[in-house]
């Protein structure tokens, strides 16, 4: 970015790992550049995210530091701080139980008015207190995993654009292109996904945060969520300050992610040959022998009404849960692709 197109402006940003603070927060101060006219921005939260902020500050503050809570939602992407994340958890717990709650309660009544004795008041109990306790414990720990499952899913994302991005990378190397501008031009290139974004960080690290592109890369290797991206951009520092030469290192990278793509599209290849076999005889055909078996006995035998509702189970519960989970586990190899 040239000179005259920037301006210096002070702002107050907060280390990407920051500890807790105490109770007067003190900041580090960093000067950041910006194009001329404009003011740095910041990730605002929503209204509800700030309601819980101010809610739960103070109970989330009581507890230990969250260090891999703070990793994975730099990785995910996710633009909230540890604290704000926590706070925004314990809201949305504390609505998901009390909406249980009324659920929970609403049902047993209904429940206990619709037959009589004990064991009717028992199973009313139960229901309305499994529905909240049970819904409320996996409320809490679907969010809690959130963060971590979304790094998960931007890794394999950028594993998956991975290796198109290098022959990108190593084309922009033969032109002698400078590292600076090949991250730059490959953080505009949207068609290469996350790994774009990954290279969009760098870039904000060199042009609005004015640090040195090794030592921009090497958080860059630090944050990202892909094991293959953090093996290519740790050699990238390493190949830049032993002396080395980054063009035959691009093209190396290059060719070893494109074997590797081909020898995981082989293996999905083959798993998804292996999937629909199993498909053919889990879902197909021991489903018709069950049904058929079953409508046999429920015929010539006796106990025939409690046969003909197994009988409907498998037919109406049973067969589409299969269908449901294969064509899910499929969807989501086919998307790898």
């Amino acid at each position: 970015m040239p000179a005259t197109d920037t301006a210096s402006a002070t702002a107050r940003v907060r280390s990407a790992r920051s500890q807790r603070t105490a109770p007067d927060d003190t900041v580090e101060t960093r000067t950041v550049r910006v194009k001329r006219g404009e003011q740095p921005s910041r990730a605002p939260l929503t209204p509800f995210q700030q309601w819980a902020w101010t809610r739960f500050k103070d109970r989330v503050k009581m507890g230990p530091a969250e260090a891999l809570l703070e990793e994975n939602l730099l990785k995910a992407h996710m633009r909230m701080r540890a604290e704000e994340y926590l706070a925004w958890v314990m809201a949305v717990t504390f609505v998901t139980a009390a909406a249980l709650s009324v659920a929970g309660v609403v049902l047993g009544v209904l429940i206990y008015l619709s037959g009589t004795g004990i064991g009717n008041l028992v199973f009313a109990v139960l229901v309305g207190v499994l529905i909240p306790v049970g819904g409320t414990g996996l409320t809490n720990m679907l969010l809690k995993a959130m963060p971590s499952s979304t790094a998960k899913r931007r890794g394999a994302e950028i594993d998956r654009k991975i290796g198109p991005a290098m022959s990108f990378v190593s084309a922009m190397a033969s032109a002698d292109v400078n590292i600076d501008q090949i991250f730059r031009d490959l953080a505009q290139e949207k068609i290469y996904g996350a790994v774009s974004e990954e290279a969009a960080w760098i870039t904000r690290d060199t042009e609005l945060l004015g640090v040195d592109i090794l030592s921009a890369i090497r958080a860059g290797a630090n944050r990202t969520p892909s094991k293959r991206f953090q093996d290519f951009l740790q050699g990238v520092v390493t190949t830049a300050t032993s002396g080395g030469q980054l063009k035959p290192y691009f093209l190396l990278k290059a060719e070893q992610y494109q074997r590797e793509n081909k020898l995981d599209a082989l293996r999905r290849t083959e798993t998804m040959g292996l999937l629909a076999e199993t498909f053919v005889t889990v879902v197909v055909a021991f489903p018709l022998f069950l049904v058929i078996i079953i409508a046999i006995f429920a015929i010539i035998g006796s106990g025939g009404s409690g046969l003909l509702e197994i009988l409907w189970g498998i037919i109406g519960g049973m067969i589409p849960a299969f269908q449901f989970v294969f064509i899910l586990y499929m969807q989501g190899l086919a998307s790898e692709s």
